[in-house]
């Protein structure tokens, strides 16, 4: 498939608080629901995040991205939740993913559907990395 050309932005990586220069997200007002917008990822660097019980399709999802400006490598994820799309960038790969965890666990500990059990009821704004529960999240791409 081939790659859309992308629109860039500049932002600010959250892990380092520099300008980066970083892909736009699929714009939101151009699709009804979240299974349109995830059509709309396909080749633009964008990839769904699927499994790991991360969200809740397709009202909420996740996505992630890796890309490169001048001043080196940026990781990104950004978050669907009923048409609404935000985008976050990294300069380092575990901090993305971390953040990623991190908002994962605020919705399960929110008692958001197919999160772990034994999460629902904790405070959804004090995260703890809990082995073999709540680790970093990795994803299988743009590694």
């Amino acid at each position: 498939m081939k790659r859309k050309e992308a629109k860039t932005i500049q932002t600010t990586a959250k892990d380092t608080g520099e300008t980066a220069t970083v892909p736009t997200t699929v714009d939101r007002d151009m699709y009804d629901e979240g299974n349109d917008w995830m059509e709309s990822l396909a080749g633009t660097g964008w990839h769904e995040v699927p499994g790991w019980d991360l969200g809740f399709w397709p009202y909420i999802i996740f996505a992630a991205a890796k890309t490169e400006d001048a001043a080196g490598k940026l990781f990104g994820y950004t978050t669907y939740v009923e048409g609404d799309v935000t985008a976050r960038w990294y300069r380092s790969r575990e901090a993305r993913n971390l953040a990623i965890s991190k908002e994962a666990f605020w919705y399960w500990a929110r008692g958001q559907p197919d999160g772990p059990e034994a999460l629902e009821g904790m405070n959804s704004q004090e995260f703890q990395p809990i082995d073999g529960l709540c680790e970093p999240y990795i994803p299988n791409f743009g590694n």
